[in-house]
């Protein structure tokens, strides 16, 4: 995960994504370096347009539901039907995360 890390940050600072950028952001952060891995992610990122896949991936925290206290009250009872449409529509949201990350890795 941390090779995604560095190249994520190598793309905010507009510098280029390859193997030797690569090492040395892991490398100044104190990470232990595995060549095979950064080379994998490298060619893997080689034909995906950062930019895209970052407007296509919705942000995984905010479609993760927070776990209401046992015992609490809910603010709004809506009906069993807006409920299970909600469902749906979280699990597709998620789905697409998932696809989007996917586009990521080739």
């Amino acid at each position: 995960m941390e090779n995604i890390y560095a190249a994520m940050l190598l793309h905010k600072a507009g510098k280029e994504i390859n193997e030797d950028s690569v090492t040395k952001v892991l490398t100044a952060a104190g990470l232990t370096v595995d060549p095979i891995q950064v080379k994998a992610l490298v060619a893997s990122l080689s034909e995906v347009n950062i930019d895209e896949a970052i407007k296509a991936a919705p942000t995984m925290m905010a479609a993760a539901p927070i776990a209401a206290p046992a015992g609490a009250a809910a603010p709004s009872a809506a009906p069993p039907e807006d409920k299970k449409k909600k469902a749906e529509e979280e699990k597709a949201k998620e789905e697409a995360a998932l696809e989007g990350l996917g586009a990521l890795f080739g």
